[in-house]
């Protein structure tokens, strides 16, 4: 008999397969067990029989609590009144592993602490295997995106000795001789190196930032999307991360959308997402959130409520691009026809998700570099291999990050981040 996963049943009507799972749900009404199954891939319905499976293997059957382990045997058949369009009718039940006590999970109204304390476990609630499918499809939109644009994919390194954004908010490890390291907080200096080789150049992986927030868009460890590319300038750089974020979108919509159904997505507020999408400068962004009265100057940073109102005036996400030379990083390029700001952008999602991309062109004149570092006060010294880059065959180039869970959260329409990777690490959370 052939081990099939619940996904494929379709195409096995009216046949014999086995499959493999766990114990969703189970009801009794005398001599016919209701089991849903689920397998990793889907969810089905068991029917077994005590006149089919005989009365041992009913009572053994029977045993079975939520989220026992088992095998079943049995003829699949069509019901289009089941969610899996069809059900299962056992000729065998054969108990792998019953729990000796009750699951944890069980209550309609657990707490959020207690179900991310129990989340090793929460991981299996339905809601949380199709927001997990969701970031699956999220996380192979981006690596084809780039792919099929003959990308090549870069592995940064996690330790590193010099400070990517700003020493604010770094986690500091002590490495053996050389002294104090730091846990990444971007791999964006090693992809401008990887771009002056390779030309065109992708990460995805996890990065840290030590910062005391515990707001609703906000992880210690998170995962990040980079990318750069050599003699792209400002508007390429644009053009790119549109073209990404569309793909992502119409990928999900693709490929998992029965997952976002399933979990209460409002799936017409993704079809409305098109390109080109809107764009602001910065001072347009200052103008406008001054005449809906926030207390606001040209200079400073925004929060989440101002991302919030310049972003829900549109259906698509929102550019905002120029920002002032000393709110940002030190890498970014001068506009040439104003040095007081930047040739950056940040892309902000609709529906109040704030800021999912940062980018910018890179400053790739040696001397100015070296006149934005000590400007931000940082060892020119530890720098000694990233100016390299600006001394043999410097050319510009740009790039950006786009936080792989801001976009998750916002695709699957998530109150909170926390959902949106498999073991979130908040300001007060490391378990499990």
């Amino acid at each position: 008999m052939e081990w099939v996963y619940i996904k494929d049943l379709k195409g096995y009507i009216d046949q014999e397969v086995e499959l493999r799972g766990w114990v969703r749900r189970k009801r009794s009404s005398g001599k016919i067990l209701f089991i849903e199954m689920r397998d990793g891939t889907g969810f089905v319905q068991v029917v077994a029989e005590k006149s089919t499976i005989g009365d041992e293997n009913f009572e053994s059957a029977d045993k079975l609590r939520l989220e026992s382990s088992f095998i079943v045997k049995g003829k699949v058949r069509k019901d289009e009144r089941a969610p899996s369009g069809v059900e299962i009718l056992a000729t065998e039940i054969i108990p792998v592993q019953i729990p000796q006590e009750d699951f944890p999970i069980q209550k309609p109204d657990h707490s959020i602490e207690y179900l991310m304390e129990h989340r090793h476990l929460w991981l299996r609630a339905k809601r949380q295997f199709h927001i997990l499918r969701i970031r699956d499809a999220v996380i192979k939109a981006i690596r084809k995106f780039y792919w099929e644009r003959d990308f090549v994919q870069i592995d940064t390194p996690i330790f590193t000795g010099a400070i990517g954004e700003t020493a604010g908010n770094l986690f500091e490890v002590d490495y053996f001789d050389y002294g104090k390291v730091y846990l990444a907080q971007t791999g964006q200096l090693y992809l401008e190196a990887a771009c002056m080789a390779l030309g065109k150049v992708f990460n995805l992986g996890p990065t840290f930032r030590a910062e005391k927030s515990k707001t609703r868009r906000h992880l210690i460890e998170f995962w990040m999307n980079e990318a750069e590319v050599a003699y792209y300038e400002h508007e390429d750089n644009v053009r790119l991360q549109e073209d990404l974020v569309y793909y992502i979108v119409q990928y999900v919509l693709n490929n998992v959308y029965d997952d976002l159904v399933a979990i209460g997505r409002d799936v017409s507020k993704l079809e409305k997402v098109q390109k080109p999408f809107p764009r602001m400068t910065y001072t347009e962004a200052v103008n406008f959130l001054q005449k809906q009265g926030f207390d606001i100057k040209w200079g400073d940073d925004f929060g989440g409520d101002e991302e919030t109102v310049l972003a829900k005036q549109f259906d698509s996400p929102l550019f905002v691009t120029h920002y002032p030379r000393q709110a940002k990083a030190f890498y970014m390029q001068p506009d040439p026809e104003n040095p007081q700001v930047v040739l950056c952008d940040d892309l902000l999602a609709p529906e109040g998700y704030g800021e999912i991309v940062g980018a910018s062109q890179r400053i790739h004149d040696y001397d100015l570099m070296v006149e934005r570092l000590k400007e931000h006060n940082l060892p020119v010294e530890k720098y000694d291999w990233y100016l390299d880059l600006r001394n043999f065959g410097s050319v510009p180039h740009s790039g950006f990050g786009l936080g792989v869970e801001r976009t998750i959260a916002w695709i699957a329409g998530l109150e909170h981040i926390r959902e949106a990777i498999p073991f979130a690490r908040t300001l007060y959370r490391v378990h499990p």
